[in-house]
């Protein structure tokens, strides 16, 4: 299918910020031999450089764009790809998702270990009922804490019994999305004023709170 879309071209030298963006958005999704022929390198070039991606180790907190790039690849991502793409370190990533509350897809995990994933606990009529009470007026994420449940499974309850966000808690969501792309948008800005190159981010802030 690559060969279909993408034509035989070959880059040479230095790889470019906007080729390692490229290859993190595919790395974890796809071979490194699709890789390749989408971003016109060998794979030899494309296994050096996510070889080179290992090397590279971060220790300070995570920044708004990471945190929603983080979640939205959280559930399709293994760990060790998650620590390439973030150069974060395998418990890094594992300690940041159970802050976040996130969760492997249910098909992923399947497709990864051809066995049926670990069903959750079942909700008790306490939990259900706590649930009504906090979905619309808190984030999915403080929910989930409180409750010891992934985001999905708030999201999943919440929907199946048809709970709604609250106008004011909607509100603030938006303010926190219109925030969220200020913040990138000023950082694209400053980054282009200094001719290096950014990634757009898709906007998640609906994946975490269900809206």
């Amino acid at each position: 299918m690559a060969e279909q879309v993408f034509p035989e071209t070959k880059r040479t030298g230095p790889w470019t910020a906007s080729e390692v963006q490229e290859l993190k958005k595919y790395l974890g999704a796809t071979s490194p031999q699709v890789i390749a022929r989408v971003l016109g390198r060998t794979e030899e070039e494309v296994r050096a450089q996510i070889q080179a991606l290992g090397r590279v180790k971060k220790d300070d907190d995570w920044s708004q764009e990471d945190t929603a790039e983080f979640k939205r690849l959280y559930g399709t991502r293994t760990n060790k790809h998650l620590a390439l793409i973030f150069g974060r370190s395998e418990e890094q990533v594992r300690q940041f998702a159970d802050v976040l509350c996130l969760a492997k897809d249910k098909a992923f995990l399947r497709k990864l270990t051809d066995r049926p994933p670990t069903r959750m606990p079942r909700w008790t009529p306490e939990e259900i009922e706590r649930l009504r009470e906090t979905y619309p007026i808190h984030s999915n994420l403080e929910i989930a804490q409180e409750l010891n449940r992934s985001v999905k499974s708030v999201v999943s309850k919440a929907h199946i019994l048809g709970l709604k966000k609250d106008r004011a808690r909607l509100q603030e969501m938006g303010r926190e999305n219109v925030s969220l792309r200020y913040g990138k948008d000023r950082e694209s800005d400053s980054a282009g004023d200094s001719a290096s190159t950014t990634d757009p981010d898709e906007d998640v802030r609906h994946q975490s709170e269900g809206s």
